[in-house]
């Protein structure tokens, strides 16, 4: 490798992290990722990733084997030995606020900022709000040892869970904020591969750049709670959200991603950061931004509720003793994680209500064993749905997608499903016996849409 190349140091090493640091040394650079949690290290250098993420263990191992990946606790050594200094901690809600907890990504640029021994970037990539990153930059001024130039500019992260490792490699958007000549210079360097492919870059302020990726989130979970918004309306009109969404999807001003009617938005991500810019939009008196990630989050958690109403309805109108096989744990489809995930939390509720809850998922059930210890956890499909009453499905996984009807329907106690995800072909199941009810969708077997 070419000794005059950018040494990159990663601070961080949570999902953002190590995807990042992976993504690095296999674009060509030695990296060292950098955390606080020596068992995390540990884990990481053998190329053990404490969740779930297709591709990237193998990432990570191979790096680590080929001597441009080390994990390590000592910020001291890696801020010495690199030139690129990308910040990937995490900014999770603070606690009885909306608010984003900024707290760990001002440590880790302090961190950096003290412990320079030469002229460097230091590049943010974790969400923050909209402003963060100007007031950091009085902090790497004040701190910087004298004699050392540093840089601060932000360039935000479009991680998809399930994709990290493409989406890193292959990005379909560099954006660069607050970035001089020559910092521009080195990202672009660092990211030579994905430019030459086509990826567009995006220089802007720093401001516009810590705003990009809320936003994109905001959107995206605007779209979400929209077409759950419609579905509601199409069942009490008695009309196919579903045909109604291809309908409108072909226009491609609106397009058909993300307008996908069901149990609605979850995960670490779009939960989090509509709530964060709904907050710094109050601060900065933005209220039309504030009301509209207000309605957009309340759309949201109310299709819980709705699952829940669906499930009271299909069983007589009381769960009390009923057996439940709930399909689904983690927030989407290839993942493990459960932050803030609809299908646990409409699982707890239904518990709660005094149902016999039994939940599996293909990844998630370990992590959401931790998250919710007092539900019932199945190791398979078959498990979960013996003897149950009625069947949920909450997360879309290809596993229940293409499950056979026949066969489960032999197992339970009663032919019931209740497709939050609009997920399943509907007539196949409805053949079979059962009684299907789906989101949107007001006939028990939704008619397929016809294409001419």
């Amino acid at each position: 490798m070419d000794t005059t190349a950018p040494r990159v140091s990663v601070v961080g090493t949570g999902y953002l992290g190590a995807t990042h640091a992976a993504a690095m040394a296999e674009l060509g650079f030695d990296v060292i990722g950098v955390d606080t949690d020596q068992a995390k290290v540990d884990a990481l250098s053998r190329g053990v990733v404490p969740f779930y993420e297709p591709g990237l263990p193998e990432l990570i191992l191979k790096h680590v084997e080929s001597g441009r990946l080390r994990f390590t606790t000592d910020i001291t050594e890696a801020t010495a030995l690199s030139d690129v200094h990308f910040v990937c901690v995490g900014t999770p809600q603070q606690r009885g606020s909306n608010a984003a907890d900024t707290r760990y990504v001002e440590q880790a640029v302090r961190d950096i900022s003290a412990n320079l021994t030469r002229d460097a970037l230091i590049v943010g990539k974790s969400t923050v709000p909209v402003g963060t990153a100007g007031r950091l930059r009085g902090a790497v001024s004040a701190l910087a040892p004298e004699g050392v130039s540093a840089e601060l500019v932000w360039n935000p992260e479009f991680l998809r869970e399930g994709k990290a490792v493409e989406d890193t490699l292959r990005p379909d958007r560099i954006v660069i904020g607050g970035t001089s000549a020559r910092a521009e210079a080195t990202l672009r360097e660092l990211y030579a591969t994905p430019i030459a492919t086509g990826t567009p870059v995006v220089v802007c302020d720093l401001e516009t750049a810590e705003l990009v990726k809320v936003s994109a989130n905001a959107f995206l979970a605007t779209k979400i709670s929209f077409i759950n918004a419609i579905a509601e309306l199409c069942d009490a009109a008695g009309a196919d959200v579903s045909v109604l969404a291809d309908a409108i999807g072909f226009d491609d001003r609106i397009g058909r991603k993300f307008l996908n009617a069901g149990l609605g938005f979850g995960g670490g991500c779009l939960p989090k950061d509509i709530r964060a810019l709904q907050a710094r939009a109050g601060e900065l008196g933005a209220h039309s931004a504030t009301a509209l990630m207000q309605q957009v989050d309340e759309i949201n958690m109310a299709q819980r509720q709705r699952v829940i109403d669906l499930a009271l309805d299909a069983l007589g109108g009381s769960v009390l003793n009923k057996r439940i096989g709930v399909l689904g744990a983690a927030f989407k489809p290839d993942t493990d994680d459960v932050r803030d995930s609809p299908a646990l939390n409409v699982a707890a509720a239904l518990h709660l209500r005094g149902a016999q809850v039994v939940v599996y998922d293909p990844e998630a059930g370990q992590t959401a064993r931790r998250s919710f210890p007092t539900l019932s956890y199945a190791d398979s499909l078959i498990d979960a749905a013996t003897g149950a009453d009625a069947l949920l499905v909450l997360t879309e996984w290809r596993e229940f997608r293409e499950a056979d009807p026949s066969e489960l329907g032999a197992i339970v106690s009663g032919r019931r499903v209740i497709d939050a995800r609009n997920c399943l072909p509907s007539e196949r199941w409805a053949a079979a016996g059962w009684s299907v009810r789906t989101i949107g969708r007001t006939a028990s077997v939704a008619a397929l849409p016809t294409f001419v």
